[in-house]
């Protein structure tokens, strides 16, 4: 069985400078299911907060503190870079079975360092407009397919502000900046139609910015608006007012950025999988401390998943979903046809179920998530279509037809969305064998044991897992 580190309260994940491996060697066989769901979970704290919060705990003008935060190698390394930059992050012991809260330090901020954004889009996008802040060289790299995501905007918005960005002429990993200590701002247009990311990591440096920043979205599409609101949330709640004079526009002021003390919620993307197993398995999963308003798009979830004929119900601070007998006992639900555009994240566990509809599905408004941790179309098109499935790939999502799946290897292309997207079919279809589960660690992990215990292989454990 699987045992991550981050499991063990008294595992620190930053000790040092290196980010802990929790490879898994050989594939790991996905579970089927026989009976019937019946379980509470809990989660860590979204990444997509934790990493936005750490940022601004570091240009604020005191120590914050995040209670709860999300203790994956995506953070991991938004950590590890602040750090390099001069930020000071210290742990603090809570008990919790999720990690350590953390307190954040402000300090003047440092050049003469290099930045691992390992595959975290929101390191290699947050960061460079942080260390445009500091004085002296800063110089980015990252795994491999970070290599390959789109980085051309951050590099160009950040010219255009007068920051001296060496790449190549590539517009990816790796390249380096000199800071000068101070950044002019003013305005600049860019096109993140690639990435919402693009935006956010200018609006999240902007105020810090001598003359503030008027950001203008040249593109014609703008994905995953719900990140930027995210942001622009964020901000506000530390003093900082983001305008919107027109749509694509963002005007940030210069000024403070306060400090305070954030409790993260419940990464809601993160629980995707896990509901959705109600849907193929049966039964009810229920996740706990779900918020009642939030800018995660985890959140759709309690609208999208009911299109595939399961209910959807909310508690006091909970949401459950119950899949009645699933496709496991029998129950046959029609495709459907969305547009994903605002939700692309959760498009991996949306996908894996209309793999298993009856009618075809067309999930649209996806053309963006090529340059995710993979090219996730062409990775779901390939493995669905290897374990028998029929899907085409579209110039902006995918169309997939009914068919019978049968077992075979699921290759994560160390994509942790695409690892979980291969268990969920795997509750339905015996035989399926995910390559680099490991992969989870971006975001969750303890993936490999909250899965497994959902569907019965192992004890319940409360006081390690988070099951309840």
């Amino acid at each position: 069985m699987f045992v991550s580190k981050y499991s063990n309260p008294e595992f620190s994940p930053y000790d040092d400078e290196t980010v802990p491996d929790t490879s898994v060697p050989g594939n790991w066989p996905a579970p089927t299911v026989s009976k019937a769901l019946s379980a509470s979970l809990s989660l860590p704290g979204s990444k997509s907060l934790t990493n936005r919060e750490l940022v601004l705990a570091a240009l604020a003008e005191a120590p914050s503190r995040l209670h709860a935060p999300l203790h994956s190698r995506d953070s991991a390394l938004m950590i590890q870079a602040l750090r390099a930059l001069g930020v000071g992050i210290e742990e603090i012991a809570t008990g919790s079975v999720f990690g350590p809260d953390l307190r954040i330090t402000p300090n003047e901020l440092e050049g003469g360092s290099s930045i691992d954004c390992g595959l975290a889009g929101t390191v290699m996008r947050f960061l460079p407009p942080v260390a445009a802040l500091a004085l002296g060289p800063v110089a980015f790299d990252g795994d491999a397919a970070a290599q390959r995501r789109p980085m051309r905007t951050t590099i160009d918005s950040l010219r255009a502000l007068g920051v001296d960005v060496s790449d190549d002429g590539r517009g990816t990993l790796p390249f380096s900046l000199y800071g000068l200590g101070s950044v002019v701002g003013g305005e600049v247009s860019i096109d993140a139609s690639a990435s919402s990311q693009f935006v956010s990591g200018l609006l999240l440096a902007a105020a810090r910015f001598d003359n503030g920043l008027t950001l203008r979205h040249t593109g014609k599409t703008l994905p995953s608006m719900p990140h930027i609101e995210m942001t622009i949330a964020c901000l506000a709640a530390r003093g900082v007012v983001v305008e919107s004079p027109e749509p694509g526009v963002w005007v940030v002021p210069p000024g403070p950025i306060a400090a305070i003390d954030v409790a993260l919620e419940p990464d809601l993307s993160n629980a995707a999988p896990f509901l959705a197993a109600a849907v193929v398995a049966g039964g009810t999963v229920t996740i706990e401390g779900w918020p009642e308003t939030t800018t995660q798009v985890g959140a759709d979830l309690e609208q999208l998943l009911p299109l595939f004929g399961v209910a959807a119900t909310r508690g006091d601070g909970s949401l459950t979903i119950d899949g009645g007998v699933g496709v496991v006992g029998g129950h046959r639900y029609p495709g459907i046809k969305l547009d994903l555009s605002t939700g692309g994240e959760l498009a991996p566990a949306i996908v894996a179920l209309a793999a298993l509809a009856s009618t075809a599905s067309d999930i649209s408004g996806i053309g963006h998530l090529r340059g995710h941790e993979t090219d996730r179309l062409a990775a779901l098109s390939a493995e669905i279509n290897a374990l028998g499935g029929s899907v085409t790939e579209l110039e902006d999502g995918l169309h997939i037809e009914p068919a019978e799946l049968h077992g075979g290897v699921w290759h994560s292309y160390e994509d942790h969305r695409m690892s979980t997207a291969g268990a969920i079919i795997g509750l339905a279809v015996d035989g399926v064998e995910i390559e680099g589960i490991e992969s989870t660690a971006k975001t969750l992990p303890q993936f490999p044991e909250l899965w497994n215990t959902l569907v019965g292989n192992t004890p319940p454990a409360p006081d390690t897992l988070g099951l309840l």
